[in-house]
């Protein structure tokens, strides 16, 4: 999705030609992965944070293309949404200090970022859906003027015929309709990316769809949507919703969303995501190579097509001279600060590397119908949801609290993060912002919402998300875990 075209109305003629070209690459898929360069033991690390940008009152402020002029940085790209923006991290080695490298700059970037918004009377914030959003944000006209996201926007319109429906319940309870795609560009993130040998990636998918409900428990932020408190990670159901183009009256069956965590546990490696997403989701982008800008990779239809099929745990192939593969960590929200979103990091792939080895026994124990169902129960409850965990000795399943599990799971964490050189420091430093953040039960959104409860009594309630937005940009520009904040 990051490259760039001018296309936005295709016809059947060049449908066809893209179908034929995604399905002929799929077939050479498994000869490119046998180079030895998709089985190197180099493990490395990187990522991708969206900021949103708002104004002095922090509401969202439609200052992306003005930052991108001004900003002196590499690695920023525009989003979405006019009050979006994208910091892409160099990747780093897994050894040594990954994350504290990570953090150097992710410290620098946002320092870049919110100076250039501030010329603007701006700020940046990275926050997983910024409380202060309204309907009159979510039109056509903050739309980024950029030819994908049109195209985009106008086919996944025309396979719905119709508006996109969200109904969310909550504390509060949300329905609405939206005619376009920019409902999506509500949702910021912190994505991040694993890359691992080939011959391990069933093993590790397979373990990032076990641990991820887990992880996201623990990093919620994003408890409000146009005002309405709804789940701990309201961005989860919220980014299905926002572009499902599936017939909603059905009542037999219905396609796959094309938001999903997935239809099963893996069995044949990357080849897997790679042929449910053509075998499943029709193209809404079929652009051909010769009409991308810059030098198109070889595969370059097959992962234009994936890109456009939104896995919560996303696998990458990215082939060339130095192919590789690697996991795309996407539900992980942005914020609340640096350490945070590193500490979270941390645990994912702490938990991946050390449960990886001995993932069947694990697999065989729980369908995988209970672990997505983990995951949506993780999503809105938070640290406060129950879950379906597999045993050595269970004779049933059983739920427990996700609390239990992830203080149980934490040495495993600790002995992934050793497995792959992460030096002791490291490790004790951003577990112990795990251990903290759950020993205080205080996430992103227990302390949005906690905020919101006590400003309510102080503030005239056209005035409280405001102020809820102006101290939580306080805070995490301070730095200090927001297991701390007050």
């Amino acid at each position: 999705m990051g490259l760039n075209f001018q296309q936005h109305d295709f016809t059947d003629t060049q449908r066809a030609l893209f179908d034929e070209r995604v399905h002929a690459q799929l077939a050479r898929v498994n000869t490119e992965l046998t180079r030895d360069c998709y089985n190197t033991d180099d493990i490395t690390l990187g990522a991708e944070l969206e900021y949103y940008l708002v104004n002095r009152q922090f509401n969202p402020a439609p200052l992306n293309e003005a930052v991108l002029e001004k900003a002196r940085i590499d690695g920023l790209q525009e989003e979405l949404n006019q009050y979006n923006i994208e910091f892409n991290l160099t990747p780093v080695s897994a050894s040594g200090k990954p994350f504290s490298a990570l953090g150097q700059q992710l410290q620098k970037a946002t320092r870049v970022i919110d100076q250039t918004a501030s010329l603007y009377d701006g700020h940046a914030m990275a926050i997983g859906i910024l409380p202060t959003l309204s309907a009159s944000h979510l039109t056509e006209d903050y739309l980024t003027n950029r030819p994908r996201y049109k195209a985009l926007s106008q086919q996944l319109s025309a396979q719905r015929d119709g508006p996109f429906d969200i109904d969310i319940h909550g504390q509060d309870v949300i329905k609405t309709t939206c005619d376009d795609v920019t409902l999506e560009g509500a949702n910021t993130s912190f994505q991040l990316h694993h890359r691992i040998a080939n011959a391990r990636f069933a093993d590790c998918y397979n373990t990032a769809q076990l641990i991820s409900p887990l992880v996201l428990a623990l990093a919620g932020n994003s408890p409000f949507f146009m005002g309405k408190r709804l789940w701990q990670e309201t961005r989860i159901a919220l980014f299905k919703q926002s572009i499902d183009y599936r017939d909603s009256t059905a009542t037999q069956w219905r396609q796959p969303a094309r938001v999903s965590y997935g239809h099963g546990w893996l069995r044949n490696g990357i080849t897997d995501c790679l042929t449910e997403s053509v075998a499943l989701y029709p193209a809404v982008l079929p652009v051909v190579a010769e009409k991308l800008h810059g030098n198109a990779k070889p595969f370059a239809e097959l992962n234009l097509h994936h890109g456009t099929v939104w896995s919560w745990n996303r696998g990458i192939f990215d082939p060339g001279e130095n192919g590789h593969v690697r996991i795309e960590y996407r539900s992980l929200p942005a914020g609340p600060t640096h350490e945070d979103m590193l500490a979270n990091a941390a645990l994912q792939v702490g938990l991946v590397e050390g449960l990886s080895d001995h993932i069947e026994d694990y697999l065989q124990r729980l369908p995988f119908r209970y672990s997505e169902y983990n995951f949506y129960r993780c999503a809105q409850s938070g640290l406060n949801a129950h879950i379906l965990w597999p045993h050595k000795h269970q004779r049933h399943l059983r739920e427990y609290r996700v609390t239990e599990i992830l203080a149980d799971l934490l040495v495993k964490a600790d002995d992934g993060l050793a497995r792959i050189g992460v030096d002791k420091a490291e490790r004790d430093h951003y577990l112990r912002i795990i251990e903290h953040r759950l020993a205080a039960r205080q996430t992103g959104a227990t302390w949005q919402l906690n905020t919101y409860k006590s400003l309510m009594n102080e503030y005239p309630e056209s005035k409280v998300l405001s102020e809820l937005c102006r101290r939580y940009y306080q805070l995490s520009h301070g730095g200090e875990p927001v297991a701390y904040w007050e």
